[in-house]
Parts: structure tokens; C-alpha cells; sequence
């Protein structure tokens, strides 16, 4: 995304985490998203809708006469706007980067707060790995590509062919230059 307004829309906490969730989980009703993120059905049927207003979720009709289930219109995203020299800009891009680490922590913990009830299976195949690299600019660029080739596979919505016992997982990934490294 670069459209400064659409960063801006974004910006709003309670909208990452409606996308986030309608993203890992596919076409989900207020309801459903108000359980999910911890808040009210008419809450999240006026942030959904703003959503839509910024082409970022879609309506689909609804299969009961009452609720109607929403889609996110990608499987993912990444902020880059489109005057990285704005400052203004920089600062919604800014924004919207502490906010998707925010809400990433947050299902982190809340995973944590589950695990006894998680299948071991689940519990042995789970990671959290830090790594210090020695790279360049150049070579970050080209590991993320390469990490994004090998991921994309697997997305959630766009997976056609999940074998039987495939769920949801979440991953995050954070590569940038350590700020205590001497410039």
C-alpha cells in the first residue's frame, strides 16, 4: 500500500487487526471479528465499513438475511507510500509499522496464553528465533524476496491444496538494521 490516505485508514488499531484476522481467516461476519478482536459487533461493522470505503475489504451477500459475512480484498500487505520523502507520510508509515509489531505481539501472547491447550504437535512445531546477521542492504533485500517466494505457497487464502490437518499459523517476520549497529 502507498496511497497516503489508505495508510492513514490504516492507521486506526482496531482496522489492522479486523484485516489481519479477516486475512488468516477468510469471509467473517462483525460478529466474528468483534470476538476475535476483543470488541463490539456494531464496532466493527463501522470500521469494516470504512475498510471498504478504501477498497482494503469487500461485502459478500449475506447467507442468512441478517449478518453479512466480509472479505479482505488481499492476502497480505506491506506499507511502503508513495513519498517516502513526506514527512507526514513517513510518519503514518511509521505509525502503521509500530502498529502491525503491536498487533503481531499481540497474537504472540495470546498464543502463549493457549498453548496448554494446543496439541503437542503444535507446541513442538512452533518457533521464535532471533538471529543477528552480518549483511548488506543488497543481501537483505534479496534474502526477503527469497523469504516471500518461499512463503507466498502456503497463504492462507490463496493455498488451493491444504493437505488434512493444515491450520492457521501465524508468522512474522522482522529484518531491519539493528539501531545500536556503529554507523
Amino acid at each position: 500500500m502507498s496511497d497516503a490516505r489508505t495508510l492513514r485508514a490504516l492507521a486506526h488499531p482496531l482496522r489492522r487487526a479486523i484485516l489481519n484476522h479477516l486475512m488468516a481467516f477468510g469471509a467473517q461476519t462483525a460478529s466474528a471479528c468483534a470476538a476475535a478482536v476483543g470488541s463490539t459487533p456494531s464496532n466493527c461493522s463501522y470500521h469494516l465499513r470504512s475498510l471498504a470505503r478504501f477498497g482494503l475489504v469487500e461485502a459478500l451477500e449475506s447467507t442468512d438475511g441478517r449478518e453479512r459475512p466480509w472479505r479482505s480484498a488481499a492476502t497480505g500487505f506491506e506499507f511502503r507510500a508513495a513519498d517516502g520523502n513526506d514527512p507526514a507520510t513517513r510518519a503514518v508509515e511509521r505509525l502503521l509499522t509500530e502498529g502491525q509489531i503491536d498487533e503481531s505481539a499481540r497474537v504472540q501472547k495470546k498464543a502463549l496464553a493457549v498453548e496448554a491447550d494446543i496439541p503437542t504437535e503444535w507446541r513442538e512445531a512452533a518457533s521464535v528465533a532471533t538471529y543477528a546477521l552480518r549483511m548488506t542492504a543488497a543481501e537483505l533485500n534479496e534474502l526477503g524476496r527469497h523469504l516471500d517466494d518461499l512463503i507466498r505457497p502456503y497463504i492462507a487464502l490463496t493455498r488451493t491444496d491444504p493437505p488434512g490437518g493444515s491450520e492457521i499459523v501465524h508468522l512474522a517476520l522482522t529484518a531491519f538494521l539493528h539501531p545500536d549497529a556503529p554507523r
